[in-house]
């Protein structure tokens, strides 16, 4: 059990470093398309919940739920910078508002099997 836990800071640890260098290495390097940000944040999460299974640990849903939704908002920005589209839809305040209800529908089906 103790080895699960140690296991699993380990992990987290490494994904907060993984996201801070990308998030800076997208911040340094401007010719990246939008997007490409996102996507490496939410496949780094999604790694997270992959190491956590292959090695016993229960994966977190609000992580991977965060890894899905990142992916989701890079592929729309990146879709929306190369096919020009004549409107512009505020993808991440949408994405917002899922992962809210997302969250609020997991705290409602929780306290009702209690």
């Amino acid at each position: 059990m103790e080895n699960s836990k140690t296991l699993n800071r380990n992990f987290e640890a490494i994904t907060w470093g993984a996201i801070f260098i990308w998030w800076g290495v997208t911040e340094l390097v401007v010719s990246l398309p939008h997007g490409v940000g996102a996507i490496g944040i939410g496949l780094i999460l999604l790694g997270l919940n992959l190491a956590r299974s292959l090695n016993g640990i229960p994966t977190s849903g609000f992580s991977t739920t965060v890894g899905v939704l990142a992916i989701v908002l890079g592929v729309l920005e990146l879709a929306s910078s190369i096919l020009r589209l004549p409107f512009e839809l505020p993808i991440f305040s949408i994405l917002l508002v899922v992962l809210g209800v997302v969250v609020l529908a997991r705290g409602l089906v929780a306290g009702r099997n209690q």
